[in-house]
């Protein structure tokens, strides 16, 4: 009997009883560390994931809030401009497919460690390079971090909190969203008290990640320890840890791949260009990166609440509908009136790129098991990133070339038809195991 019979076998009879029921029937059979790990551990490590989550995004934001200082005092052409807008979605592809391999070999804390470890070591070293291709090799050192990170914390909520698991992924979401607004509102106003370059402007940030490193070290040492005395427990056990079902074979993982790929197009998207398009339009530079900060900060409450009323449903669909119909409804606000009401798009955009928070609880619903999350979160991630890379470069050249943004506007929000169905598929009350499960 396979491994992935074995997962199959495991799961109680009646899968369709209420979410509270089955989710404490999966916490029952997934809690690898119940009786190794230390009381600590625990309340530490839910500080560590908020650390870790609030360094998610002021490498991206806090570019975007100063990308105009940045691409003069480099010296950057558009062309060179656009590909740092998709830079992130680049790395996040590229560097998350290797999460899974390194989760199994190093344990899942330890790669979150060194993925803060990168964020921290980037943000030191790129306000001090000279040229684009220095700050665009720092920038991705960074981000290599993120997208380690942005793939392994649903496994760390997955793994040690299995029965919370739309609780604590409201908790680092509403973190996540903290930090993306904190950059943006807070970078441009800093930076002029600072004395106005843009390379102390972005420098500001890594104390943070210093910070989460520093909470992460003992961590680590912890899990590991409690990894070896599981493993020694279950030497010559049937299940192993590192075991998940082949993604690729179920349609809600490439549901969830895809929309998770259009939801990050438009995040993407609007954290590079949202304020070019209020400048633009004739609002101040200060004043565009605070309607970004109110774009971003829109997700610290809600990106708390969805989770929470995520976990609760049985079919997530009708959300996914609904913060699609926000993005369309503020889109069409910019293409219409971008400076006459501008407060009320950023509010829309806002709840629109609650997608994020959404497709994170989907990916710890849709799989059973640590094992499945990994191996899920691996593969909606990198794949949806890749998808995502040609967003901003598409837009920076529609821009360039049309003069304006009514063909990049159309564009944007011509492509939240399909998001929304995709998320309406993968919504949808099933799982990964099952799915590959009768397909075997």
């Amino acid at each position: 009997m396979s491994d992935e019979e074995i997962q199959t076998l495991d799961r109680p009879a009646g899968s369709h009883r209420p979410a509270r029921q089955a989710a404490a029937d999966r916490a029952a059979a997934a809690t690898p560390h119940a009786t190794s790990q230390p009381a600590w551990l625990g309340p530490v490590l839910i500080v560590g994931i908020v650390l870790a989550a609030l360094n998610l995004r002021p490498a991206i934001t806090s570019l975007g809030a100063l990308f105009e200082e940045t691409r003069t005092g480099l010296g950057m052409s558009g062309t060179v401009a656009g590909l740092i807008t998709s830079v992130p979605a680049l790395c996040f592809a590229v560097f998350g497919v290797t999460a899974p391999r390194l989760s199994r070999r190093f344990g899942p804390a330890a790669v979150v460690c060194a993925g803060m470890a990168a964020v921290a070591t980037g943000l030191l070293i790129r306000p001090f390079t000279n040229g684009a291709a220095g700050f665009l090799a720092a920038s991705s050192l960074s981000l290599a971090g993120i997208a380690l990170t942005n793939v392994l914390l649903p496994v760390i909520v997955k793994r040690y909190f299995p029965d919370r698991v739309g609780t604590m992924t409201g908790l680092y979401s509403m973190a996540l969203a903290a930090g993306t607004s904190l950059a943006a509102a807070a970078t441009v106003p800093l930076t002029a008290a600072l004395g106005g370059s843009w390379r102390t402007g972005l420098l500001m940030w890594a104390p943070l990640a210093v910070v989460a490193v520093l909470l992460w070290l003992p961590i680590t040492r912890a899990s590991r320890r409690a990894d070896r005395a599981q493993a020694a427990a279950d030497a010559g056990g049937a299940v192993r840890a590192d075991t998940g079902p082949r993604v690729v074979r179920s349609r809600t993982a490439w549901a969830l791949a895809c929309y998770f790929g259009l939801q990050a197009t438009g995040a993407y998207i609007t954290m590079g260009w949202l304020p070019q398009i209020f400048r633009d339009a004739g609002v101040s530079a200060s004043t565009a990166g605070v309607l970004l900060a109110v774009t971003m900060v829109m997700g610290v409450p809600l990106a708390f609440v969805i989770p929470g009323l995520a976990g609760r449903m049985r079919n997530q669909g009708a959300i996914a509908a609904v913060l699609g119909v926000f993005g369309l409804t503020g889109y069409l606000g910019l293409y219409f009136a971008p400076a006459a009401g501008a407060w009320a798009w950023a509010l829309l955009l806002g709840i629109s790129n609650c997608a994020f928070p959404l497709v994170i609880t989907l990916i710890g619903l849709r799989a059973k098991s640590p094992a499945g999350v990994v191996r899920l979160s691996a593969f909606a991630q990198s794949t949806g990133y890749l998808i995502s890379i040609p967003g901003p470069l598409l837009i920076g050249a529609l821009y360039q070339h049309s003069g304006g943004w009514d063909l990049p506007l159309a564009l944007m929000a011509g492509l939240l038809l399909p998001q929304i169905a995709l998320g309406v598929l993968a919504g949808r009350d099933r799982t990964i195991e099952d799915e590959c499960g009768m397909r075997d």
